[in-house]
């Protein structure tokens, strides 16, 4: 009886293997042999995904700390990744660390992480304290990823209000309006002044509505696509409007004084700290100020909070607390009281700066309504009276 069973089940597990085996050769004859999935392409020149860097710092953090290798927690977390990207990028790394590089080095070999990242591993490195490192990353990405999802929600909805609105009033302008005015000529009356200078507005954006669709969509794009435009209309906007420079300031300054605290209190002394912890604002004027100001430190004798205040744009509280550090040789206290300041302080900016924009913006919308109304509808409520006078009523 046992023998009947079998027979049949080995009878469809030959099948379903032959199907299977039929399935793989048929996706290989249709991709090719040596071809790669579509998405390789894409994600071949692509950074490391934010969200999953997060994941990726939390995993390692907490395997460091339990004693486990860099190597071994790299393979860890990349076994059975559902990601073929992370599993290939963390491989690369794993390899790199493998052939004697150090993890700040085999990180930046990948090509898939930013310089931040890649400082803040070499001071977790030089500190000893590689776990710290990837704590601190995980705690910025996930400020970071707070500010961004607060920006978000305070512009996505009126920016796409705000487009549609300005749509909506040059298709007035384009078909409304001319037609009013049509109406009005064929009925014999002349236009109100009021009703000329919108004709005439009507008259000028048929002409450039094409030219302002492209600006407003080219300049979109630009900005978020180019580096160097988005920094100088960042830099422009910082020297104008005083929250929003407290705000990168401040993000600035965190990032370096809790590299800094990392570093100094692990033993790395200051004038590599800073070396270091200035990687971190590479690309941006603090980098230059920081770099500068270790040097002066180091070549002059002269006290590393006076160099901070000549020669940075740091904020007055940072070089006193690190000069009250300096003369009561507390200073990673001081650099861990100025961190938890920062990070205090850049909360409370972050929900200010958030809503002030959303106001910025419904004003922004509420203004394109009134124009809407008034170049779309007041010709419309205008027209009655001059119908009346041109039927003889």
């Amino acid at each position: 009886m046992k023998e009947t069973e079998a027979a049949p089940q080995s009878a469809a597990q030959a099948a379903l293997a032959a199907r299977i085996k039929e399935k793989s050769a048929s996706l290989s004859a249709h991709h090719g042999p040596g071809k790669k999935p579509l998405f390789a392409k894409s994600e071949k020149n692509s950074k490391f995904p934010p969200k999953e860097l997060i994941k990726l710092c939390r995993g390692m953090s907490s395997m460091l700390r339990a004693n486990i290798n860099t190597a071994d927690a790299l393979k860890y977390y990349s076994n059975g990744h559902p990601s073929p990207f992370v599993r290939a990028t963390l491989k690369t790394v794993r390899d790199h660390i493998d052939t004697g590089q150090p993890a700040h080095a085999a990180f930046a070999k990948s090509g898939k992480f930013d310089d931040k990242f890649i400082s803040l591993i070499r001071a977790g490195t030089d500190a000893g304290q590689l776990d710290q490192a990837f704590e601190s990353i995980a705690g910025r990405l996930k400020k970071e990823a707070e500010f961004k999802s607060k920006m978000r929600k305070a512009t996505m909805m009126p920016a796409c209000i705000i487009f549609a609105l300005i749509l909506l009033f040059i298709g007035a302008q384009l078909r409304i309006i001319p037609e009013i005015e049509k109406i009005i000529k064929d009925v014999g009356q002349e236009p109100d002044t009021l009703s000329a200078i919108l004709f005439k507005m009507s008259h000028i954006t048929k002409k450039i509505w094409v030219l302002v669709i492209g600006g407003i969509i080219g300049s979109v794009m630009t900005f978020f696509m180019v580096e160097k435009v988005r920094n100088a209309v960042v830099y422009f906007l910082m020297a104008r409007w005083r929250l929003l420079r407290k705000l990168v300031m401040g993000m600035r300054q965190l990032l370096f004084l809790g590299t800094m605290e990392m570093l100094h209190s692990n033993g790395i002394n200051l004038s590599k700290a800073v070396e270091i912890s200035a990687e971190s604002l590479k690309g941006t004027p603090m980098h230059d100020e920081l770099i500068n100001a270790g040097k002066r430190y180091l070549e002059t004798g002269l006290p590393f909070s006076e160099a901070v205040r000549k020669f940075t744009s740091c904020d007055p509280q940072v070089s006193h607390l690190i000069s009250i550090g300096e003369r009561s040789s507390s200073l990673a206290q001081q650099l861990k009281l100025l961190t938890n300041m920062y990070e205090e302080d850049v909360d409370q900016i972050v929900s200010e700066f958030a809503q002030i924009v959303n106001i910025f913006v419904l004003m922004a919308a509420a203004v394109l309504i009134t124009c809407v109304f008034i170049g779309a509808f007041l010709p419309i409520f205008l027209m009655g009276p001059k119908m009346m006078n041109g039927q003889g009523m």
